[in-house]
């Protein structure tokens, strides 16, 4: 399915899965929506934190058809988190019923978009070929602080044959606005992860440690756990995992 058949899916709520391995070489996005009166404190934050916040688009108070894709931003992604007064809520499939005409929609850049990339260059997606949502993991990597937001990095996980790291740094380089090079390479316990099986946000992959290296790439998940220090009166997000397909091509394609 080409993007537009795909988001008609997520709005029927036909399809509510990840979209990782959807769409390959369209660019797929983190969403944070957010009352206007918090909107310049969080598009600081996103600038003082390029890796982690790479800003594709900003939408206008109100608006809710991006500049990127022929879609609605209320019900185009297969799952939204709702966060209140800095606390988890719940998981809803569209956003119809919590809509307000002042929310500012940011589409942040997202790994997704390389996936492609790393397949064609013969490196292997375990999160895909398992079925999972890739893992994410906060860590202790400070942020710069914006106004209220501030907290640290959450990273995404993939396991990397040993003789094709090197590789995967050289391809996922090139994405600059979806996450770029990795901010760590092996050794968890440095960032701050505790157990590489237990992962904060997606699911766990088995893989084995002598044969494939853990790569941890700055994740969009990061404003999520930004949100629960900042704590405004009400964040959404998309689920971990669970992306805006755009309908443009990310030009490293092409």
């Amino acid at each position: 399915m080409n993007p537009l058949e795909t988001r008609m899916k997520f709005r029927n709520q036909e399809l509510t899965g990840t979209t990782s391995g959807l769409c390959e070489q369209y660019i797929q996005t983190n969403l944070v929506t957010l009352p206007k009166a918090y909107a310049f404190d969080f598009l600081l934050f996103c600038m003082r934190n390029p890796k982690p916040c790479p800003v594709v688009e900003v939408m206008e108070a109100g608006v809710t058809k991006p500049f990127t894709a022929d879609a609605d931003i209320r019900t185009d992604l297969p799952r939204y988190r709702i966060y209140r007064n800095g606390f988890f809520s719940e998981e809803v499939l569209d956003l119809n019923e919590v809509w307000q005409d002042d929310f500012v929609t940011f589409l942040i850049g997202c790994s997704f978009t390389f996936e492609q990339a790393l397949l064609d260059g013969g490196i292997p997606l375990l999160h895909q070929d398992q079925n999972k949502v890739v893992p994410m993991f906060d860590t202790n990597i400070p942020l710069k602080e914006a106004g209220i937001f501030k907290g640290n990095m959450v990273v995404s996980m993939r396991a990397v044959p040993n003789h094709l790291v090197d590789q995967a740094l050289k391809i996922s380089h090139q994405f600059e606005s979806s996450h770029g090079d990795p901010v760590h390479i092996g050794s968890p316990e440095q960032i701050g992860i505790d157990d590489i099986q237990q992962p904060d946000y997606g699911e766990a992959v088995t893989f084995d440690r002598d044969e494939m290296t853990p790569v941890f790439w700055a994740c969009g998940v990061t404003p999520q756990n930004a949100a629960l220090q900042a704590q405004p009166s009400i964040m959404i997000t998309h689920a971990p995992g669970h992306m805006l397909i755009t309908d443009e091509k990310d030009p490293n394609y092409s």
